[in-house]
């Protein structure tokens, strides 16, 4: 962007869009919106709306500090700061995982199975979007989250403040800080990826997201084999336990499922894209 010509909205979109696609970035054009929109304090609306309005200086220059961290393939929700998740605003960090819209898959299963639940436990939270979104559309639930990051837990109880939500956070690994208590319904979005695929990621993944919250061990299905046959114990008769999990993965979760033997009721829901994302059980009803 040459610093002496008269940069319209409508300019330093068009130039912006073909700049970001040379560095591999897909819908540079709606990117290019979003980041004059953080830059300029407009919707995007009022871009079109004054397309052919200069950028003052300062406009410009700080348009010019975002495009230039987007090249580098540092994560547009990173430059903007937020993430919607389940029609709510989270902030979001290099600390923690970006919410995915494949995410928002196992909320509405979790509404779905368990619709009357009054104690609910998200395991590995990040950003606290699963519970977060979970206690602001079970407003009578107990919502409890764990994680193992410091740094998580305090954006996460940010992400709750922010929007509302009254969630219960604690420290420490998987089912361990709940030591004694029972849940109506537990759900877990664990690190999935297997370990020597992460270097294969896209760039905006492997250099920018935590390495924590991706890799799950050589298969990608280290936590599960610790969560399923755990999660019982900290069920309620009836209770639910539903999982996100990655590509390709979904037969081999449910399998573990089955060998526990203390689930009825398996189910495995898709995504909006078609693929098994989210696999779960209900516990069995010993009673």
């Amino acid at each position: 962007m040459a610093p002496q010509e008269q940069w319209t909205t409508i300019k330093v979109l068009a130039w912006t869009k073909d700049y970001l696609g040379t560095k591999g970035i897909e819908n540079a054009r709606l990117e290019a919106e979003w980041l004059l929109c953080a830059a300029t304090g407009l919707d995007r609306v009022g871009l079109y709306l004054h397309f052919d309005k200069p950028l003052n200086d300062d406009e410009l220059a700080a348009f010019r500090a975002m495009v230039a961290r987007r090249a580098r393939r540092e994560p547009l929700q990173h430059i903007l700061g937020t993430q919607e998740f389940c029609g709510l605003e989270f902030e979001v960090s290099p600390d923690v995982l970006i919410p995915r819209h494949d995410t928002e898959t196992l909320v509405t299963e979790a509404l779905a199975r368990s619709p009357e639940a009054r104690s609910v436990l998200d395991i590995g939270t990040g950003s606290g979007c699963i519970a977060v979104a979970l206690a602001h559309s079970l407003p009578n639930a107990a919502v409890t989250a764990i994680d193992i990051s410091p740094a998580a837990l305090e954006m996460a109880r940010r992400n709750a403040e922010r929007n509302g939500a009254t969630v219960e956070f604690l420290a420490g690994s998987l089912l361990e800080p709940v030591a004694g208590r029972s849940f109506d319904l537990i759900v877990s979005n664990p690190p999935y990826i297997p370990s020597t695929d992460i270097d294969r990621l896209e760039p905006e993944v492997r250099d920018f997201d935590p390495r924590g919250a991706l890799d799950g061990g050589a298969d990608g299905l280290d936590l599960y084999r610790i969560l399923i046959p755990g999660a019982p114990a900290h069920l309620n008769p009836s209770g639910w336990l539903l999982v996100e999990v990655g590509i390709g993965q979904a037969p081999a979760v449910a399998e573990l499922f089955k060998k526990t033997q203390e689930y009825d009721h398996p189910i495995t829901a898709c995504d909006p894209g078609g693929i098994e994302r989210v696999v779960g059980a209900q516990r069995k009803d010993v009673s």
